[in-house]
This record gives C-alpha cells, structure tokens and sequence, in this order.
C-alpha cells in the first residue's frame, strides 16, 4: 500500500499548502485594495490592447485602401488634363468627382481610426504609468506583509518542496489526473470510508466494493465521484 501511502501524504501536503496560502492571501486592507485596483487596471489594459490591435488592423487595411483610391483619382486627374474633346472632358470630370468622392469615403473612416488609435494610446500610457506606481507601492507593502508571516512563508517553502518530492514518486500522467480532480472536487482527491460511504461525495458503498478495498493492494477509487478511498 506505499502507492496509497505517497497519495495520502501527497493530500495532506496539499491541504496544509492550501491552509497556508489562503492564510497568506488574506491580505490587510490597504494591500488588498492595491491588489483590487492593479487587477482592474490589467484587466482594463487586456481590453484597450486588444482594441488597440483591432484599430491598427483596421488602419492597415484602410490605408492601403487609400492608397488605391488616390491612384484611381491621379489618373482620372491626368485624364483630365490630357482631354481635349468636348464630351471626353464633361465624362472625365464626372469620372474625376467619382474618385474624388471615393477617396474621400475612404479617407474618412481612417482618419476617425487613426483617432481612436491614437486615444487607445495615451489611455494605454497611463494606465501603465498608474500600474507601475501602485505595484511599487504593493511590492514594498507585501513584502513588510510577508516579513510578518515569516514562518507561514518558510512553511510554505518546505510544503511545496514536499510536494514536489511526492509528486516525483507518481507517474506524470497520475499527478495530471489527481490534480484535474482536485481541481473538480475542492481539492479533496484522497478520502475516508466513513460509515460504509465515500467521505468525499457521501454516496453509499456496495458490499462487494468495500471487500475489494479492503482486499486492495493499490488505491481503489470511488465508483461515484472518483475520489481516491481508503479505510480509516
């Protein structure tokens, strides 16, 4: 049963990492409004990026749009300068107006682009101004923070050390699977039988089951919820 034993230290580590690091994130008030802001700053920051991104493939596209139209209205510009024929110049003025107007219609919405483009940008820079002052200001105070919880952060230090011991005794492809469930479970992979039931999801164990466990010479997982069990 040592597999079961390496899965069952593997489960208190975790709770007592769990402990720990929830402990160490229940920062004091003025740190955790820090935190608050710089979070809403970066989540502010992924948006305006991404519609900075959106504007400048949209800048692109127009320019080279324009670029196009003021060729098409050159050259109706030349035809008219080359035109000597009375209807041959009334057509290449309309043909002229045409272009005119097209480059216009295209000009436009890049000018309003290159705008927003350049709002985007200025919001951008101070936004990451204001993100560098208060994560100086958070860094200096969760540092002072950590320094009081020296031996919760030593504790800490030592549990994922373990953990990583542990883990490197399983299979990758176990250790992928017992987080996966943990992560599905809240955190609790490895439980007790408690009263003929799986601790883990209370579901009630058949007869023929719990001789099996009871028989196991590896770790036998809950028919119903998956959890690892083991007998008390």
């Amino acid at each position: 049963m040592e597999h079961l034993a390496i899965l069952r230290d593997l489960q208190a580590t975790l709770d007592y990492l769990r402990t720990i690091e929830r402990d160490l994130a229940a920062l004091p008030s003025d740190l955790a409004a820090l935190d608050t802001r710089l979070k809403t700053i970066e989540k502010q920051v992924a948006e305006k990026t991404k519609a900075l991104d959106t504007a400048r493939t949209h800048i692109q596209v127009k320019s080279k749009e324009l670029v196009l139209a003021q060729k098409d209205e050159d050259r109706a510009r030349a035809a008219v300068k080359t035109t000597s024929q009375k209807v041959q110049y009334t057509a290449a003025i309309r043909e002229l107006d045409e272009k005119e107007r097209l480059r216009a219609s295209t000009a436009r919405p890049l000018k309003a682009l290159e705008t927003e483009a350049a709002s985007l940008e200025q919001a951008l820079a101070a936004l990451e101004s204001e993100r560098a002052t208060l994560k100086a200001q958070f860094d200096e105070l969760h540092a002072i923070f950590l320094e009081e919880h020296a031996n919760q952060v030593e504790g800490r230090k030592k549990l994922k050390a373990k953990q990583a011991q542990l883990e490197a005794k399983l299979a990758v492809p176990e250790v992928t699977r017992f987080h996966r469930l943990a992560g599905a479970r809240q955190g609790r992979v490895v439980v007790p039988v408690e009263n003929g039931a799986c601790s883990g999801c209370h579901v009630k164990l058949r007869g023929p089951f719990l001789f099996q466990l009871k028989e196991a010479k590896d770790a036998v997982a809950c028919e119903s919820c998956q959890r690892i069990l083991f007998l008390p």
